[in-house]
């Protein structure tokens, strides 16, 4: 494959994919900034592996692959203190509408308890709720993009949601209210 070749579909697949990737990485790190970064940093590395692309998957998850890579490498390569005084800064942040993306400011209370609560849980239960419940992607899509069985997914994904229940009402929300 040539370079012309590849520059032409890489950017097909920005023009079809950024913003999907961007809401992705935003929605596991919490922080606008670094999942702009860490969004180019993914177009930069499909464009480095263009030519080990085999269809084997999907171009978009195959893009969500290399970008839950990226965000897992920049959070290993930060040291400890620093990631957890980021995770607190971004948590904080969340609270100020000004710096939320548009589209979470407007969808309303729940949304913000169900972003903030996300912010809260692991990595393994936050990337399963996020690419199963909220972008509405397959078990088999999803576990190709975390290199996990079906039956992981699964099982991970019900925990999840229970644990993702109890940080929502942690979170102070109440549905009934």
């Amino acid at each position: 494959m040539g370079g012309e070749w590849s520059i032409r579909k890489l950017n097909d697949w920005y023009e079809r994919y950024s913003d999907e990737v961007f809401r992705y990485v935003l929605m596991m790190t919490g922080d606008p900034e670094m999942a702009k970064d860490l969004t180019h940093d993914t177009y930069i590395k499909a464009y480095q592996a263009i030519d080990r692309y085999k269809g084997e998957t999907s171009e978009r998850n195959w893009l969500y692959r290399i970008a839950r890579n990226a965000t897992i490498d920049e959070f290993r390569k930060r040291k400890p203190f620093r990631y957890v005084a980021d995770s607190f800064a971004a948590t904080a942040m969340l609270s100020a509408t000004e710096y939320l993306p548009e589209q979470v400011a407007q969808q309303g209370e729940y949304e913000a308890y169900l972003y903030r609560a996300l912010q809260q849980l692991k990595r393994s239960y936050r990337e399963v709720i996020i690419l199963r419940k909220i972008k509405d992607l397959t078990v088999r899509e999803t576990a190709e993009i975390l290199d996990w069985n079906e039956s992981k997914v699964k099982t991970t994904l019900h925990r999840a949601l229970e644990a993702l229940k109890k940080q929502m009402l942690k979170e102070g929300y109440n549905r009934d209210a």
